[in-house]
């Protein structure tokens, strides 16, 4: 068979025996409170689109009206000639949105991260990392040639430790919400302590952009937190505003610099133009429609307080994301596809994605769903539970 076969398929028998093979989902509709798949509908709860934005008609039609003028791809990388009139209002707003001088924009939020950090970081820097952090950060981080320490999470004695024994330049680097856990991180200590030290704070806040915040800035509003206090904000374009992508916002200087020196910016396609044009759209809607992340509140409230009095084990999440913890990894898909056979749609999160022996289903609402169809997930769990 040859080395390479074998070891991929040695591989894949292990992830069967152990219960962690992943199967991709073919979707035949747009993204929604309802979706359809295998000509069946379900009810939808595990979309990062958290506001219900990537169908919304204006959403949709400001696509197709970009896409009628610049056409369906960039052609080039930014540097080239790939960067359009729409990805540059797109960044401008972006800036202005979060408070920063720029903005830039990348193709996604793993080459985001990758970038931001490959760029900032050099051999004899120390970068300290939340050990919850997204693959994307823990990846970057390990790839950058800096010294590279996680710390538990949430730990900011801990990490106050780390870096007390540290030497030159020092990041810290955190998600604003834990995409696994939904817990938000402690920005306000961690902005103090990354003050103490002399080090930078850099917040990927993919999954509190546009649904955290009195205006969906996200985790760093909905902390306090001046814009000094965070360097370095990240946010993807693909959950709350239900587009793709991603940016990072701060100086002059930084957005400068990453434009001269990240290779994940100049090595790389642009998005389509009519991606970064509803991605403008998209972020009108969440200026304009503060009921959104009010709505979305609400669901989640509404959800903890029923997921509570049926005895569900729920883990410590204020966020659009509702993990029920599980542990073992068989019974996760178990139930997942048992709530599957009843219409509901309902990712089991398992190892590698999450430490062994706390695999989860990954329960996400969003402002598109309706309090009945809340209801009926709880009624659906505590039909299923428990779990044996």
């Amino acid at each position: 068979m040859g080395e390479f076969p074998e070891r991929l398929a040695a591989v894949l028998d292990q992830r069967r025996k152990e219960g962690l093979y992943r199967h991709r989902l073919t979707l035949e509709s747009s993204q929604g409170p309802i979706v359809c798949v295998n000509g069946r509908q379900y009810l939808n709860f595990c979309s990062n689109d958290y506001l219900g934005l990537a169908a919304h008609p204006r959403v949709v039609e400001r696509f197709r009206s970009a896409a009628a003028q610049y056409g369906v791809g960039s052609g080039a990388s930014h540097l080239v000639c790939g960067h359009s009139a729409p990805h540059h209002q797109l960044e401008e707003a972006l800036a202005e949105f979060t408070g920063r001088a720029r903005a830039l924009l990348f193709s996604s939020g793993y080459m985001a991260n990758a970038g931001i950090l490959s760029s900032l970081l050099q051999r004899g820097d120390s970068v300290f990392e939340d050990r919850l952090n997204h693959a994307s950060l823990l990846d970057g981080g390990l790839h950058s040639g800096a010294r590279f320490q996680r710390f538990p999470h949430n730990d900011v004695s801990a990490l106050e430790v780390k870096l007390e024994s540290a030497q030159g330049p020092k990041m810290v680097v955190v998600d604003g919400v834990f995409s696994m856990d939904g817990d938000t991180a402690p920005l306000a200590a961690l902005a103090d302590l990354c003050t103490d030290h002399d080090a930078w704070l850099m917040v990927d806040d993919a999954h509190g952009f546009g649904v955290l915040g009195e205006r969906g800035v996200g985790s760093t509003e909905a902390a306090g937190l001046a814009v000094s206090c965070v360097p370095v904000l990240m946010a993807t374009l693909g959950k709350a505003l239900g587009t793709a992508g991603a940016f990072v916002a701060g100086s002059e200087l930084l957005i400068e610099g990453l434009i001269q020196q990240s290779r994940n910016y100049i090595y790389t396609t642009a998005l389509p133009p009519a991606v970064a044009a509803a991605s403008l759209e998209a972020l009108s809607l969440v200026r304009e429609e503060p009921w959104r992340r009010e709505h979305l509140a609400q669901l989640i409230m509404r959800f903890r307080v029923g997921a509570q009095q049926l005895g569900l084990p729920l883990m410590t999440s204020t966020s659009a994301i509702q993990p029920l913890l599980i542990g073992d990894a068989a019974l996760a898909v178990d139930l997942s596809n048992r709530l599957g056979e009843e219409g509901f749609l309902i990712g089991a999160i398992r190892p590698p994605t999450v430490p062994t022996g706390t695999s989860r289903l990954r329960i996400t609402l969003s402002a598109a769903h309706s309090e009945e169809q809340v209801d009926q997930l709880l009624e659906q769990l505590a039909a299923c539970w428990p779990v044996n």
